[in-house]
């Protein structure tokens, strides 16, 4: 077993504002958890605290229904690795992934068989022989990986480890580390601020925003159902518009959409997809202000009701300096012009 339960979670430096603001969170055994934010949302800061390397300022922290508040670092069963990789610069790739084993006194035997073992699942037979200043981006991120995996632990916690490397090698890393995660069948604490690696990696996804827990839930969960609107402008990329609902009925641009009856009357914002702006039965003209080519397809800016939108459309589909759109009421969220809070939002 190897759950990680957090209960109300509080970390604060000098008594001012709390960095972590009253967290629960439970993280089931070989989960995979990704935490996604912006800077300073408090995510970096979960895992030093689940880690030891920082101290917490009120709350309890559980590893396999123990209570580790006052264990040390080294006796919590963790393997921590960081985006900076953290190689020792004058040992080689088989005495960076030996270090920790050598300190806690294995056997030179037991030392080599798991020191090979990690270097196949990683990949890394040909190069042990090599110094970090020898490898590639992501071969440093693979010792670093590796020098982890040696030790099989309870959990890892990972730091936003791919932000340094370049996009292709981050999509191999990606995958890489699933795969990692499916052979060692353990639990997985994974920090990142890329919504790609959030929605492609964890079993869920846990969004945070000024140290609080905004929606903890499944990738198709938090994209289809987002809770608010932080979570609906976080993952993907979501188009808001101010609109009056007068009874079941708004406004867009001259034309007319019925919503749903337990819409509240007055001022709310409503939210539709960039790729949904084009598949629904009501045809609205915009004018054409930027557009972007994406490989596949081409993002086309514009604005609605005086909001700024954009649409994700094929490369074969047809505008000039007007945009045909097309948009469905099934396709809109309407969120609570006050709270920010998904009006219709159902919890799973």
């Amino acid at each position: 077993m190897s759950k990680v339960v957090l209960k109300n979670l509080v970390k604060s430096y000098d008594g001012k504002k709390n960095i972590i603001d009253n967290i629960n969170l439970e993280i089931n055994d070989r989960e995979f958890v990704v935490l996604v934010g912006s800077s300073g949302c408090g995510k970096s800061t979960i895992l030093r605290l689940i880690s030891g390397l920082e101290d917490i300022t009120s709350g309890e922290i559980y590893i396999d229904e123990t209570k580790v508040n006052n264990v040390h670092p080294k006796d919590r069963d963790i393997a921590f690795v960081f985006q900076s990789y953290a190689l020792y610069p004058h040992m080689s790739v088989y005495e960076n992934i030996a270090f920790g084993l050598k300190m806690r006194k294995f056997s030179k035997k037991e030392i080599d068989e798991k020191v090979k073992e990690a270097a196949k699942a990683l990949n890394l037979e040909e190069l042990l022989n090599r110094k970090p200043k020898e490898l590639s981006g992501g071969q440093r991120q693979r010792v670093a990986l590796g020098r982890a995996i040696v030790r099989n632990p309870k959990v890892f916690l990972m730091d936003e480890p791919l932000s340094n490397l370049d996009a292709n090698l981050r999509v191999q890393m990606r995958a890489e580390i699933k795969r990692l995660h499916k052979k060692l069948q353990t639990t997985f604490i994974y920090v990142t601020h890329d919504q790609t690696e959030a929605l492609t990696m964890g079993d869920r996804i846990v969004i945070l925003d000024k140290g609080k827990i905004q929606q903890a839930a499944t990738p198709s969960e938090i994209y289809n159902n987002p809770k608010n609107i932080f979570v609906a402008g976080f993952i993907g990329q979501m188009n808001f518009i101010d609109v009056n609902n007068e009874n079941g009925k708004i406004n867009i641009e001259g034309v007319d959409f019925f919503i749903p009856d337990n819409i509240p009357n007055g001022e709310i914002t409503v939210g539709i997809r960039a790729e949904k702006m084009i598949s629904g039965e009501k045809c609205i003209t915009a004018k054409t202000d930027i557009v972007e080519m994406t490989g596949g397809e081409r993002n086309i800016y514009f604005s609605l009701n005086g909001a700024k939108c954009s649409a994700k459309v094929p490369l074969s589909y047809e505008f000039n300096d007007n945009l045909t759109l097309r948009l469905s009421e099934k396709d809109m969220y309407f969120f609570d012009k006050e709270t920010g809070n998904n009006i219709l939002y159902e919890a799973e």
